[in-house]
């Protein structure tokens, strides 16, 4: 039984590199990745296929795609589907982690965050110092498109919540919130599986997306029901919604913020991100 830290105020990194093969949600393509150590903070990735390329660390503004998943844009590729590898890592307490990959995109495998904590705990983890934290400002942070907004403000710890609201009456209102530590993400976060619409599928697979997509690795609601239950909670969607704001969170690290989300995306989250790093910018390098 893997001992997670106790909360977020320390560095952690792994302790041996791990590997993981699956499908790409969208391309429907096997891809490979890698989880190494790494003495340096943040998230750096690599590329297998040219391990002499400089890793990049990864950033706020190198979102270049928020449509279903959120896509990188690392100088001439594209790296999509992070969000529930980074919400992983983050979640479970590792701060700085070496992603290496050998495709544009991260594999979907059961649509949670739970195959990537079991990697990690494979892999075992190592305490390496004093972590880096982005500062809030002192107002709050606010963003909104449309009737969706999300918000941040300074707090003591780090406290998600998420509210969604869908016409299906398999998912209606659903409001969840947590004070967030590793063992309460592996617990009640990281179980909790990418969802669609049966009334969408066909539209996005002839946009030539979701195409490794199925009933094994995403919840498909249709109307009052799900074609494929059962459910890990029964607030498994909201739940997701809190997975996927934690890995966009990732990108600028977690700071100590009770964060809400009122029908959140990832545009919003990364786009709170992005407003968390301009308010406390911290210089580092990008290459190694």
């Amino acid at each position: 039984m893997t001992i997670w830290p106790q909360d977020y105020a320390r560095a952690w990194t792994l302790a041996a590199p791990v590997e993981r093969v699956g499908v790409g949600l969208h391309g429907g393509l096997s891809c490979r990745v890698r989880l190494a150590p790494s003495s340096l903070p943040g998230y750096w990735v690599g590329w297998l296929d040219n391990p002499s390329r400089p890793l990049q660390r990864l950033e706020p503004a190198q979102v270049s795609d928020t449509r279903l998943c959120t896509t990188l844009q690392l100088g001439d590729r594209r790296l999509a589907t992070v969000e529930h590898l980074l919400a992983a890592l983050a979640g479970t307490g590792v701060s700085q982690a070496e992603i290496w990959v050998d495709a544009g995109e991260i594999p979907l495998l059961d649509g949670s965050a739970l195959p990537w904590v079991e990697a990690i705990a494979e892999a075992g983890l190592e305490e390496v110092g004093e972590r880096q934290e982005p500062t809030l400002p002192p107002e709050p942070l606010t963003l909104q498109q449309g009737l969706a907004f999300i918000t941040a403000f300074r707090a003591e710890a780090l406290r998600l919540g998420a509210a969604v609201e869908f016409p299906q009456a398999a998912i209606g209102r659903q409001l969840y919130s947590i004070a967030l530590t590793p063992a309460a993400f592996v617990a009640e976060i990281a179980p909790a599986r990418t969802f669609g619409f049966r009334e969408q599928v066909e539209q996005l697979r002839a946009a030539g997306l979701i195409q490794g997509g199925g009933l094994d690795n995403a919840l498909v609601c249709d109307g009052d029901r799900w074609l494929n239950p059962p459910l890990r909670f029964a607030d498994e969607p909201v739940r997701h919604k809190l997975l996927d704001l934690l890995g966009d969170l990732a990108l600028v690290g977690l700071p100590r913020a009770q964060v809400f989300a009122y029908r959140g995306s990832h545009g919003l989250h990364t786009g709170l991100a992005a407003a968390i790093a301009a308010a406390a910018p911290s210089p580092h390098p990008h290459l190694c």
